[in-house]
């Protein structure tokens, strides 16, 4: 995705998370706050872990209002201790209060994806083996999940059902099994979507070997799903190096480093993003005195 395509994104992210929340009218604001008062506010970290969505913050920010002061204390990415502050930002109070909730959602969750994900990419320091995340994503909120995947050091796999072809088990048995499914996937890209990539799973050895023999040139990776990584090994022999390899299925914290032991390219987890827990921040006001 080009840095054009994740700010048309995330601008339609942000106007529909703000009508969620804001409705006809922000009335604890309009009630008690002058709309020509400006203000100034910090985003202060109260849990250690892997910082996310500063940049996105920002973003937010300026979409309600473009000249907005913002202040970057820490980067993306960075590691983060209670106490230390992420930035400052001086708007109108109208936008820092509307803004407020929905910088700390995405914020939050974005920590925690992150900082869960970097546990993961660490295991796999010494393997050629990388992770990848899934489509297990919460609804509407993928773009910004993926992203605090990225910023955690993996690797983000198809974003959605458009831009990569993944032929996955109920694909296969609809379409009455692999070679045909292989066929006619192949049959379609060269008629409709030239240059699409496309992946297969696969549940047994034996599908493997079929794979090998009729998806040369067509296949660009294969997933062994749910396999032993002793099965893994003999997998990849059947493959040889003419295909890209991923596993997935029961991958955890614990045992992933027995998968990238096996020499895959890939590792994929819905984990990353289903089992991560929002990390504690806040913005609070700056009241300069005099």
């Amino acid at each position: 995705m080009t840095s054009i395509e994740f700010d048309q994104k995330l601008a339609h992210l942000v106007q529909e998370a703000l009508a969620e929340d804001i409705g006809d009218g922000d009335h604890s604001t309009l009630s008690c706050i002058p709309a020509s008062q400006k203000g100034r506010a910090v985003l202060r970290i109260k849990q250690q872990g892997v910082l996310a969505g500063v940049q996105v913050a920002e973003k937010i920010f300026r979409l309600v209002e473009p000249d907005v002061h913002f202040h970057q204390h820490k980067q993306d990415g960075q590691h983060m201790q209670n106490g230390e502050t992420a930035f400052a930002v001086e708007a109108s109070i109208h936008t820092i209060l509307s803004c407020e909730r929905l910088v700390l959602n995405c914020m939050q969750r974005m920590s925690g994806i992150a900082t869960l994900t970097e546990q993961y990419v660490k295991k796999l320091q010494g393997y050629k083996t990388r992770i990848l995340d899934t489509r297990k994503t919460t609804p509407n909120f993928r773009l910004l999940e993926k992203e605090a995947v990225r910023i955690g050091g993996a690797v983000n796999h198809r974003f959605g059902l458009y831009d990569m072809i993944m032929l996955k088990d109920n694909h296969i048995d609809y379409a009455g099994g692999i070679e045909a499914a292989i066929e006619r996937a192949w049959t379609y890209v060269n008629e409709h979507k030239p240059g699409m990539k496309i992946e297969v799973e696969t549940r047994t050895l034996e599908d493997v070997a079929l794979v090998a023999k009729v998806g040369r040139g067509k296949v660009f990776r294969v997933m062994v799903d749910n396999f032993q990584p002793a099965d893994i090994v003999t997998a990849l022999h059947i493959l040889s190096d003419d295909f890209e390899t991923e596993a997935s299925g029961g991958i955890t914290l614990d045992n992933i480093e027995s998968y990238a032991a096996t020499g895959v390219d890939y590792v994929s987890t819905g984990a990353l993003i289903h089992q991560a827990k929002s990390l504690d921040l806040s913005l609070k006001a700056q009241i300069r005195n005099g």
